[in-house]
């Protein structure tokens, strides 16, 4: 009766105990292996981020005769395999817009199956995930490829470069560069050649920066040593966090990913990329960013007509429309049975952004804001990847402009290739329903599994980690509640 009344506060092993008749854990004939197992395990915590203090393993110091020990010892088992199958932080607390769902087996089943194993420390080693990104993104943290100049080479100047310029600047810039590894062969040193280019481009990738060749002030302040040298290991933190959460995913299957700082959507199956292309996300704004989430993609919308979220009705529209019913004529004010409603029979003036009764929506067409295409994976947040007529986007390195939702660089191809599971001929099918003018919704059989994630490091197809700009800032957020975890012994 003591360990149930100890076990009682943690539902995990109070199902575990409940259900295996009250036998203990770090009391039995296999105590002092299982307890040896798990301290091995907890040693590598570092390896994944996690900290160190985040595990009492003073605890573990010695064998259990009481009920308190045993308990005591069994919800550090707990804690790991928690951490280990799903995270230590839950998303929502970290931002609203986390809205991931972390799915963890049963602990108690893993308690047994551990109690059980053959080997139990190899056991909880594999509880880790498996994927080879999470796999790299471990590699990066223990053995860091470090990108610091040396102190004793002359600072690039203050300024901004590009191909075609010249000047004393770019000596110690090819310098710098040079001397961590991305050599730019030169004919002439003061030219800022297309080689220089190529190397300042790699050289962003790998630092987190857009990587568009041009040395600005960010490269600069890079090269120079300016940015702490931590920098690049907490992305990888907060990576590894981030992989953890979704451990339950089958990252295997074919799917279609989104990494909202990447600014870049692809498609992967079996662990291959098949199909990519630019995107532009939410605004950096908190009522404009991207959340995170996975789902599933269910349709593919040819013509779709555009139904103004309500936000953007009553905060940018209804103003214009009180100042002049005819304003935004584009769109049609529609009464919730959908009857469009002509605007001489409406005084906007006495609406607010409270009690205004009407939606508006905007006709298929090719200036429509969805463009010609929208995918549909039915959502709470109203999220959606579409089409958009602001293709001028795509050329920007910095694309985070939408109110939310995800502009596809490339919609047409990316319809083809989610069809191409059903037809033999994706892109007929799909110009069958385009040409017909209205809105047309095509199923897609299965569904493809959609996944927005959020990842300043990530690991390129070769295993190099790529780093990409903490655009909405949550990175730092997470790290900040990752090292209070660690505090919580």
């Amino acid at each position: 009766m003591a360990l149930a009344e100890k076990a009682a506060a943690v539902p995990d092993l109070a199902a575990y105990y409940g259900s295996h008749g009250l036998r203990p854990i770090f009391m039995g004939e296999r105590a002092g292996e299982l307890r040896e197992a798990l301290r091995d395990a907890i040693a590598t915590a570092p390896q994944h981020g996690i900290p160190a203090g985040r595990y009492a393993m003073a605890a573990l110091a010695a064998d259990a005769h009481d009920a308190a020990t045993e308990v005591g010892q069994a919800r550090i088992l707990v804690r790991y395999m928690r951490d280990m199958t799903g995270g230590m932080v839950r998303p929502a607390s970290v931002d609203p817009l986390i809205k991931r769902e972390v799915g963890r087996p049963p602990i108690d089943r893993l308690i047994r199956d551990f109690t059980q194993a053959p080997d139990p420390r190899q056991f909880l080693l594999d509880l880790q995930p498996r994927h080879p990104a999470y796999l790299a993104l471990q590699r990066a943290l223990t053995v860091p490829k470090t990108l610091a100049v040396p102190a004793d080479l002359p600072r690039v100047p203050e300024g901004l470069w590009r191909t075609g310029m010249r000047g004393d600047g770019i000596v110690p810039l090819r310098a710098r560069l040079g001397s961590i590894g991305f050599d730019a062969t030169a004919s002439d040193p003061l030219a800022y050649d297309a080689a220089l280019a190529e190397a300042v481009a790699r050289y962003q990738a790998a630092v987190g920066l857009p990587s568009d060749g041009v040395a600005g002030p960010k490269t600069i302040r890079h090269l120079n040593g300016d940015v702490p040298d931590d920098a690049g290991s907490r992305a990888i933190v907060v990576a590894l966090e981030r992989m953890r959460w979704m451990g339950s995913e089958d990252l295997d299957a074919r799917h279609v990913w989104v990494n909202i700082p990447e600014y870049t959507a692809r498609i992967m199956e079996n662990g291959t990329e098949v199909f990519r292309t630019r995107v532009v996300v939410g605004h950096p704004d908190h009522d404009r960013q991207t959340p995170e989430f996975s789902d599933e993609i269910e349709y593919v919308v040819a013509n779709p007509r555009w139904n103004v979220p309500r936000s953007i009705t009553v905060k940018e529209y209804l103003p214009k429309l009180q100042a002049n019913r005819h304003a935004v004529s584009h769109l049609d004010v529609v009464d919730g049975k959908g009857n469009v409603i002509a605007r001489d029979r409406i005084d906007f003036g006495r609406y607010t952004a409270a009690n205004f009764p009407y939606r508006m929506r905007q006709k298929p067409s090719d200036d429509n804001a969805l463009g010609l295409v929208k995918f549909i994976f039915p959502n709470p947040w109203n999220i959606y990847l579409h089409d958009t007529p602001t293709k001028h986007l795509f050329g920007n390195a910095m694309r985070a402009h939408s109110h939310g939702c995800i502009r596809i660089g490339d919609p047409f191809d990316l319809a083809y290739a989610l069809l191409s599971r059903q037809t033999d001929d994706p892109k007929a099918m799909f110009h069958r329903a385009l040409d017909r003018g209205n809105e047309a919704w095509l199923k897609l059989t299965p569904f493809v599994p959609v996944h927005l994630v959020y990842f300043t490091a990530f690991p390129d197809a070769d295993g190099t980690i790529r780093r990409f700009e903490d655009v909405y800032g949550r990175d730092a957020a997470l790290y900040d509640a990752i090292q209070k975890a660690g505090l919580d012994s």
